[in-house]
């Protein structure tokens, strides 16, 4: 094989070589941006929740104070009878 040709040859696979490089560089950017607009939108998630979570514990409180009222309102009614 003459040198040109192998010269040829060599440019040619590093050319090939340099666009792969680029499309894999290409995807790791997209597969990185992606990434990091999952981290957000979990971190979002997360505040979301956390925000449901602190809203949520009154919940049980306020119940038990109602039943206890209910209870204390029926026992008035009975002793006033």
């Amino acid at each position: 094989m003459p040198d040109g040709e192998i010269a040829l040859a060599l440019a040619e696979l590093r050319k090939a070589l340099e666009v792969g490089l680029a499309r894999i560089d290409g995807q790791l950017a997209l597969l990185v941006q992606r990434s990091d607009q999952t981290d957000k939108a979990v971190e979002e998630l997360e505040q979301r929740v956390g925000a449901l979570e602190r809203a949520r514990w009154p919940l049980p409180t306020i119940a038990v104070l109602a039943s206890v009222t209910a209870v204390v309102l029926t026992l008035l009614s009975l002793t006033r009878r």
